[in-house]
């Protein structure tokens, strides 16, 4: 009787032993799959025109059809947007279109005319056709799940394209802590009056009225994650993020007189999922050794600017977490 309770006990040991062995094994396994589902998040540190190329080429996805390329034309006194040298090579290797939307506020691009002129005199038009998508006004896009906005009213001619290239200037913002992919889709592929139903998260669209009555920031934070989500919906797989973090000025290209920028360059960063391209431009900020990006860390944090992706992420734009692949 001892004999068969020893040999009971054995094989009870044995599979409990058994059971942790391929329990263990599990958990490694799914750890795995969830590395190899992070998205990936390119880098080049050299910023050049034959980079932006090659790291286009990395995503892996083709631009086809009619090819949007979403960038800010950058206001009037304002030095700091993207340099259309730089981008000349990719924009017309996808043989795009530069699209934009006039502003909510007073300045140099509140109409189409005065627009294009800033677009003109920046360079823009000299390297691919530019589009004010508002011109002739806007559309309405759902949006999936908003607290704030149940739609988003971007330019009207968004809709005749086929494919978007979110081609973005990262950098501070005076209103959003910084500017990146998100801020891009969201308040830049807007029309005037969809800027300002954003920035009141969802309570006018009214450019005037909307300054004398902005909501709490975090609504405006949120609608932002909203606003950008709509977009990605409708657009699906046809579209992919690049980003440019350089003249890493504390303020947008909206601004005409922005600050001088504290830190250096950091290099050019790409993703299909526009939170992790911006979570991985953040990050980058941080991480770097210049202590010029003191000034930077500062106006993200003081505006809670890391909200809009913690909400993004809520929504499924994207994902915080990523993997980073340094391509030099």
């Amino acid at each position: 009787m001892r004999h068969i309770f020893n040999f009971a006990i054995m094989t009870l040991s044995f599979a409990a032993m058994c059971g942790c062995t391929n329990a263990g094994s599990k958990t490694t396994t799914t750890a795995n799959e969830e590395k190899e589902t992070l998205p990936k998040v390119y880098m080049f540190k050299e910023i050049s025109s034959d980079n932006l190329i090659k790291i286009y080429e990395a995503l892996g996805r083709e631009a086809k059809g009619k090819v949007a390329v979403k960038l800010s034309t950058g206001e009037p006194g304002n030095n700091n947007y993207l340099n259309p040298e730089l981008i000349k090579g990719l924009v017309q290797k996808v043989n795009g279109t530069i699209i934009e939307c006039n502003t909510a506020y007073a300045g140099g691009r509140t109409n189409t005319e005065n627009h294009l002129k800033a677009a003109e005199e920046h360079g823009f038009t000299a390297i691919a056709k530019v589009d004010i998508m508002d011109a002739e006004g806007d559309t309405a896009l759902p949006v999936k799940n908003g607290k704030h906005l149940k739609e988003d009213f971007v330019g009207k001619n968004f809709l005749d394209y086929d494919f978007t290239v979110v081609l973005s200037h990262f950098k501070g913002h005076p209103m959003g802590g910084f500017g990146g992919a998100i801020k891009n889709i969201s308040i830049g592929i807007a029309s005037s009056e969809g800027k300002a139903w954003i920035h009141s998260a969802g309570q006018t669209k009214d450019q005037e009225e909307v300054w004398n009555n902005l909501p709490p920031q975090d609504d405006f934070l949120e609608s932002m994650a909203e606003a950008a989500e709509a977009v990605s919906s409708h657009c699906g797989d046809n579209i992919l993020y690049i980003s440019v973090a350089n003249n890493l000025s504390v303020d947008c290209d909206c601004v005409a007189t922005p600050e001088a920028p504290e830190m250096g360059d950091i290099g050019i960063l790409a993703s299909l999922d526009p939170v992790a391209l911006d979570r991985a431009c953040v990050d980058m900020v941080r991480a770097s050794e210049d202590e010029g990006k003191a000034a930077l860390i500062e106006r993200i944090d003081s505006r809670n600017g890391m909200h809009t992706l913690d909400h993004a992420e809520q929504l499924g734009l994207g994902s915080q977490k990523y993997e980073l692949v340094k391509l030099d």
